[in-house]
């Protein structure tokens, strides 16, 4: 599996794999860094990050549903968490509605919206985006 950066001519391609499992697309820009996958039918997976200093809010990670149980997810956010430790985040942040479980038995700890750093409330997905009742979840990085 060979998971590479994404480039802004690939954000169409990333918009409608994210649109097609019903994640946010209002806000994507070239200020979230993608890493993806393809294959001959085109991408796989992808998953993003949106960096504000020392800490990062991990974005739309999906995956086709042909790919699906093949441990594609967990190997795309297991990179995007180095890309991000390697860039001198400290802490991911990420807003899920359905992926509770999924991220928690990768390491992330649910917390209180209140207890969010002002940078990550501030970000369009989480004052406007993502509904309140989302799971705010967060993870310590190791040093890159």
């Amino acid at each position: 599996m060979n998971i590479t950066p994404l480039g802004a001519d690939e954000l169409p391609e990333v918009t409608a794999l994210l649109g097609a499992n019903g994640l946010p697309i209002a806000d994507l820009s070239p200020a979230i860094r993608f890493l993806g996958v393809r294959d001959r039918a085109g991408l796989e997976g992808v998953v993003g990050v949106e960096r504000h200093g020392e800490l990062g809010l991990l974005r739309s990670l999906a995956v086709r549903p042909d790919r699906r149980e093949s441990g594609l997810g967990s190997a795309l956010v297991l990179e995007v968490e180095r890309l991000a430790a390697a860039e001198g985040v400290g802490t991911l942040y990420l807003l899920t509605t359905t992926a509770e479980r999924f991220f928690s038995r990768r390491g992330y700890a649910r917390v209180e919206r209140d207890g969010v750093p002002a940078a990550i409330r501030a970000t369009s997905e989480f004052a406007s985006i993502c509904p309140a009742s989302a799971a705010v979840m967060h993870k310590a990085l190791g040093p890159g």
